[in-house]
């Protein structure tokens, strides 16, 4: 085992004091969740330990780290904090060495890794609405090799505001190739699953419904004729104020930002309508819904009505709070990537090293919204982490203190 800390405790203002075993625990837990992840370098170039390499690039990363040479400044900085817990026999590793051996770790391990981790947060926490939607990593195309943007799906807990999984999209495909296999890395059940118009697919409602889960899917033009008849039932209803027809009806008036926003959501059962294109291939289908946006801005209005298919019992209260709580991986997801670790501009798009400094970001994203104690954005966090060594231990304590999941999330 490595060497422990000085014997002083380890204190940041508005946080809990951490002893020495408390900081031993927490570089031995991240030791342990990657502990599956196997060196790809060749022995004879294995100058630098696997682990001390990954918990620089990790630490590198929730300190605002964007790219190798941004880790190899960080370790440099850091140096004397970090011998204390890990080897450095040979020093920091070079930009060039971060880079090589993450584009060599093999992604579907460090994902697993992954999962190991947040299987035990979710656990604890309680993940139920979890929507899931793709983001493109615009600076991983090469147009020298003829390499597209690397494109990943990931499911998001909207109320805890933590990453749960993430998935390739494979060359040449779509979201509705991967959409499944992110199903299949989560326990679903007892779950509420909301995607948009790209994963409206029966055999995807059919997983989620298997899985003892319940979804909420966007209905639009890639379902044309059904799109089409549910659109028209609705406004031909609607114009006659869903006379003699069982409904739930939910209204919310939201304002801010020099905007005005009202949200209608209708929500009528199957049985209300009548027989609607292949609607039995719908597995567990129970109502369609109807969403009705007027934005009122400081120079113009903007209306927008979506449609949805959900397996959910018809209560427009709950159904409103759920497609609401969907933005919440465009908003906080996406936009958080790019604006608190500038993911959009990142060149990196070697081998694996894309999507494995993606892991690295929703890793880091995750610990930063778990620390609570210091009330300021995710960017203030990750910048005082920079400064801060104690804070740092601060945000790995909040997002490692649990014990290893043995029960699975989302129930």
């Amino acid at each position: 085992m490595t060497p422990g800390f000085k014997s002083e405790n380890l204190t940041t203002k508005n946080s809990k004091t951490l002893s020495i075993a408390n900081a031993n625990a927490l570089i031995e837990k991240m030791e342990l969740i990657f502990s599956e992840i196997k060196d790809p370098r060749v022995e004879r170039t294995r100058y630098h330990s696997l682990m001390d390499i990954l918990i620089i690039g990790i630490l590198s990363v929730i300190a605002g780290g964007e790219g190798w040479e941004d880790m190899q400044n960080y370790g440099l900085s850091k140096h004397d904090w970090l011998e204390k817990f890990l080897e450095l026999r040979w020093g920091i590793p070079s930009p060039d060495t971060f880079r090589r051996v993450f584009e060599r770790i093999n992604p579907k391990v460090f994902e697993q890794c992954f999962q190991k981790w947040v299987q035990s947060i979710v656990e604890t926490v309680g993940a139920q609405i979890i929507p899931i939607d793709g983001k493109t990593l615009k600076g991983s195309y090469d147009r020298e090799q003829g390499k597209s943007a690397l494109h990943l799906v990931s499911a998001w807990s909207s109320q805890h505001r933590l990453v749960l999984g993430q998935v390739k999209v494979a060359d040449k495909s779509n979201e509705i190739t991967a959409i499944p296999a992110l199903l299949e890395l989560l326990d679903l059940a007892g779950c509420i699953i909301t995607i948009d118009a790209m994963g409206t697919q029966t055999a995807i409602a059919s997983q989620i419904y298997h899985a003892n889960a319940n979804y909420i899917l966007a209905l639009k033009g890639n379902h044309p004729t059904l799109h089409s008849e549910v659109k028209d039932w609705f406004e031909k209803h609607l114009s006659q104020g869903f006379e003699g027809i069982i409904n739930s009806y939910s209204e919310r008036v939201e304002r801010g930002h020099h905007r005005t926003e009202k949200r209608q959501v209708w929500c009528v059962p199957i049985s209300q309508l009548p027989s609607l294109h292949n609607h039995s291939d719908w597995v567990g289908l129970k109502c369609v819904v109807m969403v009705i946006r007027v934005r009122h801005l400081w120079n113009k209005t903007t209306r927008e009505v979506q449609f949805y298919l959900t397996s959910l019992d018809c209560d427009a209260n709950k159904l409103a709070q759920a497609i609401r709580l969907h933005w919440g991986i465009e908003n906080s997801l996406h936009w958080s990537l790019d604006v608190t670790f500038n993911e959009d501009a990142c060149r990196v798009r070697t081998g694996h090293a894309p999507q494995n400094l993606s892991l690295l970001r929703r890793l880091a994203l995750n610990a930063l919204n778990l620390e609570q104690s210091f009330k300021r954005s995710n960017r203030q966090k990750s910048k005082r982490a920079a400064m801060d060594n104690n804070y740092m231990l601060t945000i790995l304590a909040a997002c490692l203190s649990c014990d290893d999941a043995s029960e699975p999330p989302c129930q």
